[in-house]
C-alpha cells in the first residue's frame, strides 16, 4: 500500500520531534508498504532543521522512508510569523497535489500537521488519486488556542481553524487520534461515530533493549553521590515550561526539607532559569530536600537516567482542556525506564492509573504531591519495584509503535488492498 503522510512538524531520529510520524511510517516500511512524509523545513519542535541548500523543496531517505521537505519562511513564538509559515506549507500541498499524486500514487492520505488547516490540500490529492482520507487529532485545535492562548471563536484564524477542523470531521474516511476523551466533541462537529479510533502515543523498544550509553560525568557523579548519601532521588526528564508545573514541586520539596529526599530536574526550557533562581530563594540548594537542575541529555541517555532513579514526577497545570485526555511522551520513557511515577494531575484519563505504575494526585496542589511522595517513599525499593515493571509490561504490551503500527494500519486496511 503506498501512504502519504502529512505533517507540518514531523521530524526523525536525526531532526528530532515529531517523532510519532516518522516511528509509525518505520513499521509500515517494515511491513512492506511504501510511506512519503511530506513536511515544512521549518518547525519550532524540531532540534535541527534539514538542509535546504536554498532549496525550495528537498527529497531524501530515511530509514526506508521517503520524505519530501517543503521550504517555509522561519518563525519564533505564536505571532503571525507562524501563521505565515502555516499558509506557505498549506499553500504549497494544494499546488503540488497533482506532482505528490504523480510520484506517490498513494491509497491512503493522512492529514495530521496537529492544526487542522492541511485537510483541503490533502482532500484534493486523496480526490485526485482515488484514495481514503484520514484525518488525525494531536491536539484539539482551535480549542487549544482558545482556551490556551485566549483566543476569541470570533477571531477570524479561529473561525478558518474551525472550518477545518468541521470540514475534517465531514469528509474525511477515518479519523485517528491521539487523544481518549474526544468523541463528543468531534460528534459534535460533524463526524460521523463509525470513523473515530484512539490511537495514542508510543515508544520504540528497540531503544530500550540496547546497553544505553553512559551518562555526562557530572550527572553521574550526581546521581551516585546522593545515592550514597543514602537519599531517595525524585527525578523529572524534560522541558522546564510553564505547562510542566515545576513550580508546584519546587514548592513540594519546600514541604519535604528535613527528609532524606533529593530531586534532580533534567532538561531545559524558557523556565529553567527563572526556577533555578526560585529553588535558590527558598533555599532548596542546600541542606537535605535539594534540588538540582541538570542540562538536558541524548534521547539514547534516558534509559540510564530511568535506572538511577527512586520515583519519576510528572506534573500538569490544571487546565479544562485536559478533560479530552492526555497521552504524554514523557510517561513512556518512565514506564519504560521501569520507574515509579508520581503523576500529579486532573484529566479525561489517567494512564497512571491504567497501567498501575505509580500514583496520582491533584495537580497544582504541593502538599498533595508532598504525601504522595511520602507514601511512595514508604515503600520498600522492592515494592517501588513492582510498580515500575507494571509501567513497563503495560507499555510493552500496548503502547509500543509495532503495536500501534499495526494497529494504524487495520483503521484503513479493509478499506484498500494491500499493495
Amino acid at each position: 500500500m503506498n501512504i502519504l503522510l502529512i505533517n507540518h512538524y514531523a521530524g526523525s531520529v536525526h531532526h528530532g520531534m515529531e517523532y510519532r510520524p516518522y516511528y509509525l511510517a518505520r513499521e509500515w516500511v517494515r511491513l512492506g508498504h511504501r510511506v512519503r512524509i511530506v513536511a515544512a523545513s521549518e518547525a519550532h519542535v524540531r532540534a535541527r532543521a534539514p538542509d535546504m541548500a536554498g532549496r525550495s523543496r528537498r527529497d531524501e531517505t530515511i530509514d526506508g522512508i521517503e520524505y519530501t521537505w517543503y521550504a517555509t519562511p522561519p518563525y519564533r513564538g505564536n505571532g503571525l510569523a507562524r501563521v505565515r509559515n502555516m499558509a506557505a506549507f498549506v499553500l504549497r500541498l494544494w499546488r503540488e497535489a497533482r506532482t505528490l499524486v504523480r510520484e506517490v500514487a498513494p491509497q491512503v492520505v493522512i492529514a495530521s500537521s496537529t492544526y487542522p488547516l492541511d485537510i483541503w490540500p490533502a482532500h484534493r490529492i486523496a480526490r485526485l488519486a482515488g484514495a481514503r482520507l484520514l484525518h488525525e487529532v494531536h491536539d484539539l485545535w482551535p480549542l487549544s488556542p482558545m482556551e490556551l492562548g485566549g483566543f476569541s471563536r470570533h477571531h477570524p484564524f479561529i473561525r478558518l481553524l474551525q472550518a477545518g477542523e468541521d470540514y475534517a470531521c465531514r469528509h474525511a474516511d477515518t479519523i485517528v487520534s491521539i487523544l481518549p476523551k474526544v468523541r463528543e466533541h468531534l460528534e459534535a462537529r460533524g463526524m460521523a461515530p463509525h470513523k473515530l479510533h484512539l490511537i495514542p502515543n508510543g515508544t520504540d523498544p528497540a531503544e530500550w533493549l540496547v546497553a544505553p550509553p553512559m551518562l555526562p560525568e557530572s550527572l553521574d557523579t550526581l546521581l551516585a553521590g546522593l545515592r550514597a548519601q543514602g537519599l531517595a532521588v525524585v527525578g523529572y526528564a524534560g522541558s522546564h515550561g510553564l505547562a510542566n508545573a515545576l513550580d508546584t514541586l519546587l514548592d513540594a520539596a519546600n514541604l519535604m526539607k528535613g527528609k532524606p529526599v533529593a530531586f534532580v530536574l533534567v532538561g531545559d526550557g524558557p523556565e529553567k532559569a527563572r526556577l533555578e533562581r526560585r529553588a535558590r530563594l527558598l533555599g532548596l540548594d542546600r541542606g537535605l530536600a535539594q534540588v538540582y537542575f541538570a542540562p538536558p541529555i541524548p534521547k539514547a541517555q534516558i534509559p540510564a537516567l530511568m535506572a538511577r532513579l527512586d520515583i519519576a514526577y510528572l506534573g500538569w497545570q490544571r487546565q479544562p482542556l485536559y478533560r479530552f485526555g492526555i497521552s504524554p511522551n514523557k510517561l513512556l520513557d518512565y514506564m519504560m525506564g521501569g520507574c515509579p511515577v508520581l503523576h500529579a494531575v486532573e484529566a479525561g484519563n489517567d494512564p497512571v492509573l491504567e497501567a498501575g505504575c505509580g500514583l496520582t494526585v491533584a495537580p497544582e496542589d504541593p502538599a498533595a504531591i508532598a504525601r504522595g511522595l511520602d507514601t511512595l517513599l514508604a515503600m520498600s525499593r522492592s515494592e517501588r519495584r513492582v510498580l515500575g515493571e507494571r509501567g513497563r509490561a503495560h507499555a510493552l504490551a500496548n503502547l509500543t509503535y509495532p503495536v500501534l503500527g499495526q494497529r494504524f494500519l487495520t483503521t484503513f486496511a479493509h478499506e484498500v488492498s494491500h499493495g
